[in-house]
């Protein structure tokens, strides 16, 4: 739904008061389009904002979306593949989706259409929103800030769940610990919360391992259950290096969300209009401007470092302290014999070899790229495969041609926030493999998270 919303200001229905229903994704397993969260706006005349699956079962949750407002009552659709029934909505790809269906506004505590057109973002655009999504409930909140979000201390959330702030403190405590990690991470799950007489609650999310959380006692017969979509500002990309193949990352890192940084030492360069593209431009020794930036708390576990300057004197203190932080990526551009100099010389200022292991050198995946945007395309190929749990190269490493694979082509999006901080499946590279080896790829588990 945090993707509709920016467009509710402006799509006609929301704007001339028409009533309308919300239908969400809740649960998805198998090959399926699109994730859980996904949503799609239908207005009483039958006007769409958004898609579900790409027009696979579309019609259908149209045609449950009027009803829904006819009635005034939520419902569960559930939609897979049938063999049986050539003429029933489905998915084609073979997975199945719960779809949760909502009029807005239709009835008391409901999920008003005015919150979500004046949802207040904040200015770096985090943004959350918590639903009820059970048959109890249809309402919802709006998070501007979900990092500092105390769901504990939130009356507006305590409404939500029925309960008080103060004399409920216990039950809004459990709650806080299974909404605040999807909220903190930038994660979209659901968290169910048992009713007084019921079993510990339990989290089911992207990004957050299964766990039992403490029991939340609700003043309901059934379980709350409710749907956090958060998200956190943009993931930093810092490109170092005024050239060519500079240009070309700049707009291909912005198509993966990325807030850009282009950062050289020399100003001719860096002045070049053709870096426009970028959120920022600096003018600064790279090394001296990435310590500055760790040192300030402006790069985390989720950023990532690209050296293309290709040049020893920039390259060489610029990956010593890179290497230096938890940072989600660090490459550098350069040819094998560049790249055996280059630990030589790391290793001669004292980085260690297991630092040295987490280098993409030469950066890419062996896409055979050769222009400044084939290369471009190889870069972010392996920033896609690395987020992604998928270690690059080889078919035996995860990245073969989708024709040449076997079994889903949508895993599961759940990894653990320590995963997601981590570079996906490097192997461990003794000091002589760290010296003149490319640090080498291992494929590690990906781990599954339940939806239901």
């Amino acid at each position: 739904m945090l993707d509709l919303m920016p467009s509710l200001n402006e799509w006609r229905p929301a704007v001339s008061g028409q009533q309308c229903a919300v239908a969400t994704i809740v649960s998805a397993s198998g090959s399926v389009p699109r994730p859980p969260g996904t949503s799609m706006v239908v207005s009483d005349s039958g006007e769409v904002l958004g898609s579900l699956s790409g027009g696979c079962v579309e019609g259908a949750v149209v045609g449950a979306a009027l009803e829904a407002m006819r009635d005034g009552g939520s419902r569960l659709e559930t939609f897979g593949y049938s063999a049986e029934d050539a003429f029933a909505a489905g998915l084609t790809c073979g997975g199945e989706l719960e779809v949760h269906i909502q009029p807005l506004g239709s009835r008391s505590g409901a999920l008003q259409l005015e919150a979500l057109r004046g949802f207040p973002a904040g200015a770096d655009g985090a943004l959350a929103l918590i639903r009820r999504v059970d048959a109890d409930g249809g309402g919802g909140i709006v998070v501007p800030d979900p990092a500092a979000f105390s769901a504990a201390h939130s009356a507006e959330l305590a409404a939500l769940l029925g309960l008080h702030v103060r004399h409920d403190a216990s039950a809004m405590l459990a709650a806080a610990a299974q909404l605040e990690p999807l909220l903190r991470g930038g994660h979209t799950g659901l968290v169910r919360l048992a009713p007084a007489d019921g079993c510990a609650g339990r989290v089911f999310g992207m990004g957050v391992p299964d766990a039992v959380a403490p029991v939340a006692t609700l003043p309901h017969a059934e379980p709350v259950t409710l749907l956090v979509e958060s998200r956190l500002p943009p993931a930093r990309m810092l490109v170092f290096g005024a050239n060519d193949f500079g240009a070309a990352l700049l707009p291909a890192a912005k198509l993966l969300g990325y807030r850009v940084t282009l950062c050289d030492a020399r100003p001719a360069f860096a002045a070049q209009q053709r870096f426009s593209v970028a959120d920022e431009v600096v003018t600064d020794w790279p090394h001296c401007y990435l310590a500055a930036e760790a040192a300030a708390g402006r790069v985390d576990g989720r950023s990532v470092v690209c050296v293309l300057t290709h040049d020893p004197k920039f390259d060489v203190p610029l990956l010593r302290t890179a290497l230096g932080l938890e940072l989600a990526y660090v490459g550098a551009m350069g040819s094998r014999r560049s790249h055996r100099q280059r630990v030589d010389s790391l290793l001669e200022a004292g980085v260690v070899p297991e630092r040295l292991a987490r280098l993409h050198s030469p950066i890419g995946l062996d896409l055979g790229a050769v222009t400044p945007a084939e290369v471009a395309v190889s870069i972010t190929a392996e920033l896609i495969a690395a987020r992604n749990q998928r270690a690059g190269g080889t078919p035996a490493a995860g990245c073969a041609p989708l024709k040449d694979g076997s079994g889903p082509i949508h895993r599961s999006a759940g990894r653990s926030t320590a995963a997601k901080h981590k570079e996906a499946g490097h192997k461990e590279a003794g000091h002589e493999e760290a010296k003149h080896k490319e640090a080498g790829h291992s494929e590690t588990a990906h781990q599954e998270i339940a939806w239901t």
